[in-house]
């Protein structure tokens, strides 16, 4: 059974993919980069499902495979710094808490605010091109997407193993992927929905923030285990005999 101190954070990871997705420098992005990779229109997607699900797949994994590769470095410079554990995971927390505040508008310096990308211009050709393109936005760090990786990146580095940071990571890069695979194959319906959609986009961030300020707050008073403990006894028996 996978203890509730994995659970929780993992939990954390797949919100925080989602929120990524939502964020208001990824959503509305969404059918360019369907269009993009498939080069194909709205009407087209919806006929040739299976190219854009495959288009988007590769996509899926390129950005996936970055995100993994720093969840993995990550926890691996938190293992050598075993010994100072308890205080690598409070400076992680100030560190998160800074994060909150840039996404609640506390604060907005101009470094954080500039966009940190690889540029493609034209696709690379056939369905390689689509991992390259993956590849790219998985280092285009912008403004609304690198708070919260870089939130879910400090708690892989206070996890204890390199599996356990890759897990982490793994769990955000879902949180993100599914959604966009959906959209992908139901682009026309996404573009229908979004127009009512757009009013929360501010909202999202805000949550996001919300989300950081706590986390942080239970890194800097290592209380984030003392949660993951109190969650797992709320959790029914017979739900616990099934994990």
């Amino acid at each position: 059974m996978p203890s509730a101190d994995n659970g929780v954070p993992l939990a954390i990871a797949g919100l925080a993919g989602l929120l990524s997705f939502l964020s208001p420098c990824v959503l509305p992005l969404i059918p360019s980069y369907v269009g993009f990779i498939t080069g194909l229109t709205a009407e087209e997607t919806g006929r040739r499902r299976h190219v854009t699900l495959l288009h988007a797949g590769l996509f899926v994994a390129g950005f996936s495979l970055i995100f993994i590769a720093l969840g993995a470095s990550a926890s691996l410079v938190g293992g050598l710094l075993i010994r100072y554990q308890v205080w690598l995971g409070r400076l992680g927390g100030v560190l998160i808490l800074g994060l909150a505040l840039y996404l609640l508008g506390v604060f907005r310096p101009a470094w954080l605010a500039r966009e940190r990308r690889l540029e493609l211009t034209h696709k690379p050709l056939g369905y390689l091109g689509s991992v390259a393109v993956g590849i790219t936005f998985g280092a285009a760090w912008t403004p609304c997407i690198g708070p919260i990786l870089g939130a879910i990146l400090t708690l892989a580095a206070t996890r204890t193993s390199a599996a356990q940071g890759t897990g982490l990571l793994a769990v955000y890069a879902a949180g993100l992927a599914v959604p966009f695979l959906l959209t992908a194959v139901l682009l026309e319906r996404f573009l229908e929905w979004f127009q009512g959609f757009r009013r929360y986009l501010p909202w999202v961030e805000r949550a996001s923030g919300v989300l950081l300020l706590l986390l942080g707050i239970l890194l800097i008073t290592d209380r984030f285990t003392l949660l993951a403990g109190y969650l797992q006894g709320l959790t029914p028996e017979f739900l616990k005999s099934r994990l």
